[in-house]
């Protein structure tokens, strides 16, 4: 076990040293997946499929990862895109195997169940979840700068249609959610979707991925009919950097034109879309297609960094909400020892002063609540997981800002002197 922790912290070196380098990706996602760590194994995977969604290795690999990590809604959708093998090549003559002639007509995603001469309807019988959250903005801790700005994007018009109408408003519009993974984004998108009362779709690049040919476009398509439908519904585009990856930086013609797709989608071109919301999220969004970031679309971005002092002990409390504590626990302590740690780093601390507690409770038998010095040591040995990911946006805000798109970030960094 340990050499095979060793193997893996030097292929993530080389990794960090060559981030391009998908053979050494994929490499990792294996020995992540062999040592036990299958959720790392499977973002991994998740940027493969980026450039590459019709790999069957990839795809193998990629569901065995989500269902060692306990997501078999995931692993069903690779399998699902994984498909029947190719058929053996034909003869002189005979369609070419990737003939549309031997493609399956339709691919139930998340475990749907098309036939072939199903229409767009076909979108309404489940494949695609459509949620209605009753979480709300007051719900999240801090993000006050995010909501503010949700407030003149989307609530303020929906609340007053007279003022909308007199502006020539439409209902509708793009935000993009980004900055370092664990904080909140998605929390952001459902507290959006319950202000509203409206419909919530979440469409991840499992969702529309196929390694048919063209069936990423209808996947695409459907899933925005399906929102429309459901109007008003927002959509929230988990991952965009990969669903919406620079056509310049992909090798697979496919994936071009599914960010194609996205555009005219966006555009609502052929379709109307009043009623719907966009919302996007990444944690890369210098690897966004440029021509998602135009006028009409993600035009308007926020960056949604670590919890503040407030929400950092909004999130330990309610963490700790359901644990047993000692009258001793001091939440603000805690608060003031883990700046720049994100949400997902809080929970996880919180997590490893329960099990120190709940291995007394084995040792004696009964239940030993989680005390002071639980928490402290949790502490000492947490490391925020936003460093790495701000010491590489650091380099982007510092070299490769356009417009003032980074500001908000660099300002950020001063004020932690990083």
């Amino acid at each position: 076990m340990a050499e095979s922790r060793g193997l893996n912290d030097a292929l993530r070196d080389a990794l960090e040293r060559e981030p391009d380098n998908d053979g050494l990706r994929r490499h990792l996602a294996e020995q992540e997946l062999l040592s036990g760590d299958a959720p790392a194994a499977l973002l991994h995977c998740r940027h493969l499929l980026g450039s590459d969604p019709g790999d069957p290795g990839l795809l193998d690999l990629a569901a065995r990862a989500a269902r060692a990590a306990g997501d078999e809604t995931a692993a069903a959708r690779y399998a699902a895109a994984l498909g029947p093998r190719p058929p053996a090549p034909p003869a002189p003559g005979a369609p070419a195997p990737d003939d549309h002639r031997d493609a399956p007509q339709r691919r139930p995603v998340g475990g749907g169940s098309w036939d072939d001469d199903e229409d767009d309807d076909a979108a309404d019988d489940g494949w695609l979840d459509v949620d209605r959250p009753m979480v709300r903005l007051d719900d999240v801790g801090g993000m006050e700068q995010v909501k503010h700005r949700l407030q003149l994007s989307f609530l303020g018009p929906l609340a007053n249609p007279e003022l909308r109408a007199s502006y020539g408003a439409q209902l509708r519009g793009g935000l993009l959610l980004w900055g370092p993974p664990g904080c909140g984004k998605t929390l952001i998108a459902r507290a959006l979707a319950g202000e509203l009362g409206a419909s919530f779709v979440s469409l991840g690049i499992s969702d529309v991925l196929d390694m048919w040919v063209g069936r990423s476009e209808q996947n695409l398509r459907d899933a925005f009919d399906h929102a429309r439908r459901s109007s008003p519904c927002v959509v929230f585009l988990d991952e965009l950097d990969a669903l919406g990856q620079k056509r310049s930086q992909l090798r697979h013609s496919g994936v071009r034109t599914t960010v194609n797709q996205l555009l005219s989608e966006l555009d609502g071109a052929e379709r109307d879309n009043d009623g719907l919301f966009v919302l996007g999220a990444t944690n890369h969004p210098w690897d966004v297609d440029t021509a998602l970031r135009r006028p009409g679309r993600f035009d308007r971005s926020v960056l949604v960094l670590p919890p503040d002092e407030p929400a950092r002990a909004a999130i330990l409390r309610g963490a700790l909400q359901t644990r047993p504590t000692a009258d001793d626990v001091d939440v603000d302590e805690i608060v003031g020892r883990t700046a720049l740690f994100s949400g997902a780093d809080l929970v996880r601390l919180v997590d490893d002063a329960t099990e120190r507690a709940m291995e007394r409770a084995v040792r004696s038998g009964r239940v030993d609540p989680v005390t002071r010095s639980d928490l402290r040591a949790a502490t000492k040995q947490a490391r925020p997981s936003t460093t790495a990911w701000f010491d590489v946006a650091k380099s982007y805000a510092t070299f490769a800002d356009e417009g003032g798109e980074y500001d908000d970030l660099l300002d950020y960094l001063r004020q932690h002197r990083r």
